[in-house]
């Protein structure tokens, strides 16, 4: 399902949100055609970090959850990892997930 502009602006609150007061930050990139909304973490090293991809199915509460694999450069939605419990649909879920697997 397509990410609209109306989403893509309620994704952003949600982020910034989610960011205040934090010194590392979440960043939304987009691959709005397919639905995809990845979610990298700015440390301040050079480069921002991948750390998840979301899939938009339609609700801002049911989003599909794929870590970021180092290991293989990929995408994983079937990974175990540190912080899985936090997976639950939503874009705070994915940043916390995000946070506990890679702090």
């Amino acid at each position: 399902m397509k990410i609209t502009d109306d989403v893509k602006e309620k994704i952003d609150e949600i982020i910034n949100t989610y960011n205040q007061g934090k010194r590392i930050r979440y960043l939304a990139r987009f691959q709005v055609s397919k639905g995809f909304l990845f979610l990298d973490r700015d440390d301040g090293a050079p480069k921002a970090s991948q750390i998840c991809r979301l899939k938009y199915n339609g609700k801002m509460d049911n989003w599909e959850f794929a870590i970021y694999k180092y290991s293989s450069n990929a995408y994983s939605p079937d990974e175990f990892f540190p912080g899985v419990e936090f997976v639950d649909g939503t874009i705070e879920g994915a940043m916390k997930a995000g946070d506990e697997a890679y702090a």
